[in-house]
C-alpha cells in the first residue's frame, strides 16, 4: 500500500508540474515572450520529456518563431490591408503591404517535434491537424495532401477513437474528423489553382476507400471532374450519392448542372425540378432561374 501511495503521489506531482508548465508557456505565448517560452520548454523537457503537450508546445513555439512579417512593394495587391501607390498620372503603380514569410530551418524544427509527438501519440488528432494547418499556411500543398491521406488511413486503424489536447477523448470522433476534411477540401478549392484539383481528387478517393457512403466526398470527387469538363465521370459519384440520399438538394443541383454542361437540357430540367422540391429557399430560387433559362 505504501508503494502504491508513493507512486500515486509522484504521478500527481508530475501532472501538476506539467499543467504549470503548460499554463506558463501559454502565458508567455500571449505576450510573445519567446525568451521565456524557450526557458519553460527546456525546464519542461527535463521534468517530463514525453509529455504530449510538450510536443505541441514546441511545435507552436517553432512555428511562431518561423513566421516573419515584412513590408514589401508589389505589383499585385496583397491580402489584407495595403497602401496603393500612384504614379504621376494617378495610375496605380504598385501596392505597399505586408507579406508573411517562413524560416524553413525553424519550421523544420517544429515539424520534427510534432512528428515525434505523433509517433508517440498516434491518436492525438490535434497534433495531426496542427501539422496540416501549418502546411496549409505555408502553402506546401503536396505535403498538406500527403498528411491528410496518412490521417485518413490511420482513422481506419483506430476506428476514429481520437484524443485531443490534454488527451481528452473526442466522443464525436468520426463526425468531427470527416467534417474537418471538408474544410481542408474547401481550402484547396479556394486557392483557385486548377493544379490542386488532383489533390482534392486524391483526398476524396482516399476517404471513399474507407467511408464509401460519405456523400460530401462523392460530391467533392464529382466537382473535380466537372471543373475539368469530364461530365460523365462527374455523374457517377453523384448518382451514388443520390441513391444514398435522394433528397439531398446539393447533389440534385450538381447533377442538374452536369447535365446542363453536357447539353442535355431535359435531364437538367428534371433535376432542377427535384432541387425546387427539396431545396432551401436559395437553392429553389437558383433552380427556378435555371429552368426558365433552359426552357427558352
Amino acid at each position: 500500500m505504501k508503494k502504491i501511495s508513493f507512486l500515486l503521489i509522484t504521478l500527481l506531482t508530475q501532472i501538476g508540474f506539467c499543467q504549470n508548465f503548460q499554463s506558463e508557456f501559454l502565458k508567455y505565448c500571449e505576450t510573445k515572450d519567446t525568451l521565456n517560452q524557450s526557458k519553460i520548454l527546456k525546464e519542461w523537457k527535463k521534468t517530463n520529456p514525453n509529455d504530449p503537450e510538450l510536443y505541441t508546445s514546441y511545435f507552436n513555439y517553432h512555428f511562431s518563431k518561423s513566421r516573419k512579417e515584412i513590408i514589401a512593394l508589389t505589383t499585385n495587391q496583397p491580402n489584407g490591408q495595403s497602401l496603393t501607390i500612384k504614379d504621376s498620372l494617378n495610375k496605380t503603380a504598385g501596392f505597399l503591404g505586408s507579406e508573411i514569410h517562413y524560416d524553413k530551418s525553424e519550421l523544420q524544427k517544429g515539424f520534427n517535434k510534432i512528428d515525434e509527438g505523433i509517433k508517440n501519440n498516434p491518436n492525438r488528432l490535434d497534433m495531426r491537424f496542427g501539422k496540416i494547418y501549418v502546411l496549409g499556411q505555408t502553402k506546401d500543398w503536396q505535403k498538406f495532401t500527403s498528411e491528410i491521406v496518412k490521417t485518413i488511413q490511420y482513422s481506419s486503424k483506430n476506428k476514429n477513437n481520437w484524443t485531443w489536447t490534454n488527451n481528452e477523448t473526442r466522443n464525436d470522433g468520426e463526425k468531427f474528423f470527416l467534417s474537418a476534411l471538408q474544410d481542408y477540401q474547401l481550402q484547396l478549392y479556394n486557392t483557385g489553382d486548377d493544379k490542386l484539383l488532383d489533390n482534392m481528387k486524391e483526398i476524396a478517393k482516399e476517404v471513399l476507400k474507407f467511408y464509401p457512403n460519405h456523400i460530401e466526398s462523392l460530391s467533392n470527387l464529382s466537382i473535380t471532374y466537372l471543373l475539368t469538363k469530364e461530365y460523365d465521370k462527374a455523374l457517377d459519384p453523384l448518382f451514388k450519392a443520390e441513391k444514398l440520399n435522394p433528397k439531398d438538394y446539393i447533389i440534385l443541383s450538381n447533377i442538374a448542372q452536369a447535365y446542363k454542361l453536357k447539353g442535355e437540357k431535359q435531364k437538367a430540367i428534371e433535376y432542377y425540378e427535384k432541387t425546387v422540391k427539396f431545396g432551401d429557399e436559395r437553392a429553389k430560387k437558383y433552380a427556378k432561374e435555371q429552368i426558365t433559362e433552359l426552357k427558352k
